[in-house]
């Protein structure tokens, strides 16, 4: 995970919550200094809660610069996830104090911006330091509105799951319905078989 390029404003980009079943889409870009290093670092999804949350602070302070953006479910109902994804890496990227010369992305969907050049990098949050910076952010920033939006809707159990399809999470939807920050357009219950007899 030491991977640098030549490009001394190189901002890395990523998402969280993709899957989720209620809440939005976050994304985070960064530009990290040249000759970074942190060995806890690494790809959001492999590190605990506790560590994601120490290297927040890391992060925010070592960075040249960096940007978070959430997509709420209705725009992510209007525009579809994959879209909405992007939006928030785009919107993450416009909050960049210094214009990034390039920017790669974690996955392989992107579209231009702003007619720099980009790459996508598939499993990149486990590669570039950048990237994986960006998803500590996406993600940290994300599960803390969850966090808030818990205390409106507790019986959804957000605190926990995020979120997330979790068999709890669908039990609570298929008991209480559905809230505000459910994305509609999500298939949120599998679709039950009725036998014919």
């Amino acid at each position: 995970m030491v991977k640098h390029t030549k490009h001394t404003y190189e901002c890395g980009t990523d998402e969280a919550g993709r899957g989720c079943l209620a809440g939005p889409v976050t994304a985070a870009a960064v530009i990290l200094p040249d000759g970074f290093k942190n060995n806890t670092l690494n790809d959001s999804k492999q590190l605990s809660e506790i560590k994601r949350d120490i290297l927040k602070p890391v992060i925010e302070n070592d960075a040249v610069c960096f940007g978070v953006s959430h997509v709420f479910q209705e725009e992510i109902d209007e525009i579809n996830i994959l879209n909405a994804s992007i939006l928030a890496m785009h919107r993450a990227i416009d909050k960049l104090n210094t214009l990034p010369e390039f920017i790669i992305v974690d996955g392989n969907k992107f579209k231009p911006y702003n007619a720099i050049p980009h790459k996508t990098i598939v499993k990149g949050d486990s590669k570039y330091l950048s990237i994986a910076a960006a998803s500590v952010l996406a993600k940290t920033y994300r599960d803390a509105y969850m966090n808030t939006i818990h205390e409106e809707f507790p019986m959804y159990n957000w605190k926990q799951n995020k979120g997330y399809p979790t068999k709890a999470h669908r039990e609570a939807i298929k008991k209480y319905g559905t809230t505000k920050y459910h994305r509609k357009s999500f298939r949120l219950l599998p679709e039950q078989l009725k036998l014919d007899i």
